[in-house]
Order: C-alpha cells, then sequence, then structure tokens
C-alpha cells in the first residue's frame, strides 16, 4: 500500500517504494499537495513528483536510478560540428533563467513521439517558478535568430542538479542546452545530473542507471554545499569542442565514436 501524505507528514523511507515487480516501480506516496517546501524536502531526499492531470501528486523513487555525469557526457561528431557553429555564428545565444515559466510551458506543450499529454500541468509550473524565484531552480534557453528554439529547465541544490524536462523546436536545439549546462555543471564541480528515468535519448548522450543507494548517498553529500552561480552564455561551450583540452574541471568529455 502506497501511503498518504497529510500536510505535516514526512517522506517514508525511499527502501519502502514499489519495487520492480510491481505496476508502479519506484512510487513511494501520494499527496494532495505541491508545495516548494515538500518539493525541496524530496530533492534532498532523491525523490520527486511525476502524475498526471487528475490524480493526486505521485512521488517516485526509482531504482535503479539513470543519471548523467558531466565528464561522461558524450559528444557524437555531428553535435561537435554543430556546437562549433554555434560559437562562430552570432544567430545562436544560449540564455540562463530568461523566462523560465516559458521554458516550462514549452516542454509541457511541445509534442512527444509516444507520449500523450503532460505532467506539466498549471500546478507544476506554479510550484517549480517559486523554487525558480528562490534560486533553487533553473532554465537554460537556445536562441537563434532572436527566438527560443529549444532549452531544459532543473532543481540546483548545492553540488546536485536534478533535470527535469527539455524540449527543442529546431534540430538539436536542446542538446545545445544541455551541453552548455555541462560545461557549466564541470567548471563548478558538480558530478551528477539527475535524470530520473531510463530513455534512449539520455543514454545516447552518455546516461546510465546507478544503483538507488549509491544516487541517495551522493545526494545526500552534495546538496547542502553552497550554491554555485547561474550566469553564463554559449562561451562555456568552448571546452566541449576543443577536444582533448582540460582546463582543470575535469577530464575532456569523451568523442563517440
Amino acid at each position: 500500500m502506497v501511503p498518504w501524505l497529510g500536510p505535516d507528514d514526512p517522506f517514508p523511507s525511499v527502501e519502502r517504494a514499489l519495487g520492480a515487480t510491481s505496476g508502479a516501480p519506484g512510487l513511494l506516496a501520494a499527496s494532495a499537495d505541491l508545495l516548494p517546501s515538500r518539493l525541496v524536502d524530496a530533492y534532498q531526499r532523491g525523490i520527486f513528483p511525476w502524475y498526471s492531470d487528475g490524480q493526486p501528486v505521485l512521488w517516485w523513487s526509482p531504482d535503479p536510478r539513470m543519471v548523467l555525469r558531466p565528464a561522461e557526457f558524450r559528444l557524437s561528431p555531428s553535435l561537435r560540428k554543430t556546437l562549433k557553429r554555434v560559437l562562430r555564428d552570432d544567430a545562436w545565444e544560449i540564455r540562463v533563467d530568461d523566462n523560465f515559466g516559458a521554458v516550462m510551458r514549452a516542454c509541457a506543450e511541445t509534442p512527444r513521439r509516444g507520449q500523450r499529454g503532460t505532467w506539466i500541468t498549471g500546478d507544476v509550473i506554479e510550484a517549480y517558478s517559486s523554487l525558480h524565484r528562490a534560486g533553487n531552480a533553473h532554465s537554460i534557453e537556445t536562441w537563434h535568430e532572436g527566438a527560443r528554439v529549444g532549452g531544459l529547465y532543473g532543481v540546483s541544490l548545492g553540488k546536485m542538479f536534478f533535470g527535469e524536462s527539455m524540449f527543442a523546436h529546431a534540430t538539436d536545439a536542446s542538446k545545445i542546452a544541455l551541453a552548455a549546462l555541462v560545461c557549466h555543471l564541470r567548471r563548478h564541480e558538480i558530478e551528477m545530473i539527475d535524470c530520473q528515468q531510463n530513455t534512449s535519448h539520455l543514454a545516447s548522450l552518455g546516461g546510465r542507471e546507478i544503483a538507488r543507494k549509491t544516487f541517495i548517498a551522493h545526494v545526500r553529500a552534495s546538496v547542502d554545499a553552497s550554491p554555485i552561480p547561474w550566469r553564463f552564455d554559449k562561451t562555456v561551450l568552448h571546452e566541449i569542442v576543443t577536444r582533448g583540452v582540460n582546463d582543470g574541471s575535469g577530464p575532456p568529455i569523451r568523442e563517440a565514436c
């Protein structure tokens, strides 16, 4: 039985999440509220919300957990070529937190193959926008010729980044934003991006699954660190397009064959 959480009830231990043989592996709890304080508490414990419109708020902590280590970001030759073009062409920009709400709405509204509807409801946008105003959630946005054509958003606590969603209205636009995020996080010695659940898209970029206990241990050691700054532009991509260059922030990002 999945516990129902009242406004003042704490999360149960993540070990109580439903197992792989259940119909909802990783489901831990349900609640009626999605308060910013509840969200922050959830992320600090390796828990995230995911549910459909009309459902209660469902809280998850799957095992294994999909993560992307910035040092393991996989850069294909075609993406490297694209990033070089982004760097040299003034029509391309990377903006951070230009319009967090607009990025969330774009993630909600962009059609996705094999997916009907979205979990990014108005209540979700309001809750994460509160985190953004508090400095705990950020958007990384790809712009071309003055238009936002892709981006992503996520939660940042200490030295941990929890990715939430991304969108692209132009080829590779979300990958460009992700590459910029990876470079920024490497500069600030962030070792892990939470990707929540396994997808072939994330795996193609270097994401992989790790045991939940390993993930939780890393989160606990990372979230209480001092927050990192969130001001950068596309010049951060110089590191990733210069193969084999190590600027002291970590090993060179590997290139896919």
